[in-house]
């Protein structure tokens, strides 16, 4: 089956020609209105109201309305959103982004702030249906160029939606000439170890035309680094760590997921760093296509991880937590002795947030252990790639 011969109206962003129709509906939504509420005036909502009615097109939705939002969240939240590597970019070509996963909400969102700030086009973004719990912020999102990646389905339906899904990246990219970002896995990962799953890679092969590594470069994949300085989530993901060590069975509930989402919109994350690396078709033609559809897609994941790797941002509480984490001073020279207490103060008052009952002082060492864990990781697969060894 051709890309044209699916039917993509439940999963594309909103064409143009139903914006105003679908941003009259959004702004009616109880919803809606209390999301605004709660991040701006009170008093200024009536005038943004107004403004969403006016605006016809998602161009310019992103540029008169996301952008200006995404910079006061970046002023307020951040010490500064840096991008890397432009000169990889062609203009006159469409990409797959393809980036670790640190932020549910963010990750997409401050890349196209990156590319907004330099008049370069924005991506589609992928986003998964787990995290549209409302009708409204599903059409929230595809009024901001998103289209929905469909999980927790059945395998028969889950084939198909995987299918649709890839046909759907090479339209976007080989059609519509848009690029899209998409992570290189389902949910982040807690312990900050990016990898990049195969499924994912296979997912992205299923569309397109000829051999598997063929149908892979027609989309152009880039891979991309992300950094942040701050975790906002670290000591929510200390807090799982032990939960499910205390209960094996354990799993987070839907508020747990809306407070995750919340804590990384509006606390502190330092500075954050995205590092565009050369899209990977040269490298593909290189290793050649496999027979086995497994190993191929893992040869693919491996060059994606590789170039995120090397591409990291480190930062001085990276350093720390390694050095912390090892009991050693291998990196002493990349900090002082006053940044070094800073940031032993900085994981104690995250594990401070903690609200459980009856935490032990093993636990909290536990937990304690789990954050260095997720800020040494960046570091030293970072390390592991430029040097070639276990670091």
């Amino acid at each position: 089956m051709s890309n044209q011969e699916y039917d993509f109206s439940d999963i594309a962003p909103y064409d143009d020609s139903m914006f105003h129709e679908k941003m009259e509906q959004l702004v009616k939504e109880p919803g809606f209105i209390h999301a605004v509420n709660y991040t701006m005036p009170k008093d200024d909502v009536p005038a943004l109201i107004e403004d969403l009615l006016k605006i016809r097109t998602k161009y310019d939705f992103q540029h008169q309305v996301m952008f200006p939002f995404l910079e006061m969240l970046a002023k307020t939240t951040t010490s500064g959103i840096t991008l890397g590597g432009i000169k990889y970019f062609n203009p006159s070509l469409s990409y797959t982004f393809i980036t670790n996963h640190r932020d549910i909400v963010l990750d997409a969102s401050f890349l196209n702030l990156a590319f907004l700030r330099r008049n370069m086009p924005t991506s589609e973004v992928a986003i998964g249906n787990n995290l549209l719990i409302y009708d409204w912020i599903t059409d929230l999102v595809r009024l901001n160029k998103s289209f929905i990646v469909k999980r927790n389905t059945r395998l028969r339906e889950g084939l198909e939606a995987a299918k649709k899904l890839s046909a759907y990246i090479h339209h976007a990219i080989l059609d519509k000439h848009e690029s899209v970002w998409i992570a290189q896995r389902e949910g982040r990962a807690k312990d900050s170890s990016d990898h990049t799953q195969e499924a994912l890679v296979k997912m992205l092969s299923i569309a397109g035309e000829g051999p598997f590594m063929e149908k892979l470069k027609e989309i152009n994949l880039m891979p991309v680094a992300i950094s942040y300085e701050y975790d906002p989530n670290d000591y929510l993901k200390a807090r799982e760590f032990l939960l499910k060590r205390r209960d094996p069975d354990f799993k987070k509930s839907q508020r747990d997921d809306l407070f995750s989402m919340e804590t990384g919109l509006l606390q502190p994350k330092g500075k954050v760093h995205f590092q565009l690396t050369p899209r990977i078709n040269s490298k593909l033609d290189q290793i050649g296509d496999y027979r086995d559809v497994n190993l191929a897609a893992k040869a693919v994941g491996s060059i994606i991880d590789q170039q995120i790797h090397r591409s990291y941002e480190i930062f001085s509480i990276n350093y720390v937590a390694y050095d912390l984490l090892n009991d050693t001073s291998r990196f002493a020279r990349k900090y002082t002795p006053e940044r070094r207490q800073e940031v032993e103060d900085y994981f104690n008052s995250q594990l401070d947030k903690i609200n459980l009952p009856d935490v032990t002082a093993e636990e909290r060492a536990f937990m304690l252990e789990k954050m260095l864990v997720m800020y040494a990781n960046p570091l030293k697969n970072k390390l592991r790639t430029i040097l070639g060894a276990d670091a």
